[in-house]
């Protein structure tokens, strides 16, 4: 796995993320018939808050994003995009288990949503995301805080 790091996210990095975006979610929004070259970029520019945002940099330079923001009675996870040459090997995972680890110190559920036939649910299913509803879009999962020092 490459070295990573995570880093603060600023508005500076909104258009990187937009841009990565559309570039990671374009098959399976073809797929689904929902691909807009306007809209998916739109729509992360909306709704991108900084503040519970994370830049992925592998070697010092913009690798991805994720997002965990709070809710009423859960976190979201949002936004969990890695550059196509660096998936599969590791830093995904990377990341999701330090934020859960984060959110298993505070006692706090996670709740995603991921495209229908997304790789990327498997990712979550193996850190331990179920099922809660689904729609013929996207599939909304959620994950019980874990007792911390408890092997995955």
């Amino acid at each position: 796995m490459a070295d990573w790091e995570l880093r603060p996210a600023s508005a500076a990095d909104v258009e990187a993320v937009a841009e990565l975006r559309a570039v990671v979610l374009r098959a399976d929004l073809e797929r689904l018939g929902r691909y807009d070259e306007r809209r998916v970029r739109q729509r992360l520019r909306d709704g991108f808050e900084p503040a519970h945002t994370w830049v992925i940099e592998v070697g010092g330079t913009f690798a991805g994003s994720v997002a965990l923001r709070p809710a009423e009675d859960a976190h979201w996870l949002e936004h969990l995009y890695l550059a196509p040459r660096l998936q599969g090997g590791g830093i995904g995972s990377g990341v999701l288990r330090e934020l859960l680890e984060r959110c298993d110190r505070g006692g706090a559920l996670v709740r995603l949503n991921v495209l229908q036939g997304s790789p990327a649910r498997r990712l979550y299913e193996r850190h331990g995301f179920t099922v809660e509803t689904e729609d013929p879009v996207d599939v909304f999962m959620v994950r019980r805080p874990r007792p911390v020092g408890r092997p995955r």
